[in-house]
């Protein structure tokens, strides 16, 4: 299975196996992994799955749909890695990437 690195505001840095297919919000959802809430559970409509991108990562992602960007109009601090982590899916080319937790307000 891929591996997702997830680090948090705390520093903590949380290296899991996540099932191809799942999307990174899944991930660190069924792994605990602090600061991801996601609250709306994935449809793109909450933004409480904010994340930043390591720039080594972010040319092998599509780039953010209509809705995710409209979506992430709405976080704070947004950056050029932002990303909303329910519409990242894993595939075996992701893995190893790795995310920086936002502040999503858990």
């Amino acid at each position: 299975m891929p591996r997702v690195i997830y680090h948090d505001s705390e520093g903590q840095r949380r290296e899991v196996e996540v099932a191809r297919g799942n999307s990174v919000m899944e991930g660190a959802v069924d792994n605990d992994v602090a600061g991801i809430v996601a609250e709306c559970g994935g449809a793109c409509a909450c933004a409480t799955c904010h994340a930043y991108i390591a720039a080594a990562w972010l040319d092998r992602l599509p780039p953010p749909g209509d809705m995710e960007e409209a979506m992430l109009d709405s976080v704070r601090d947004r950056r050029p890695n932002s990303r909303l982590t329910c519409q990242i899916e894993v595939t075996d080319d992701l893995d190893g990437i790795e995310v920086q937790v936002a502040d999503n307000g858990s």
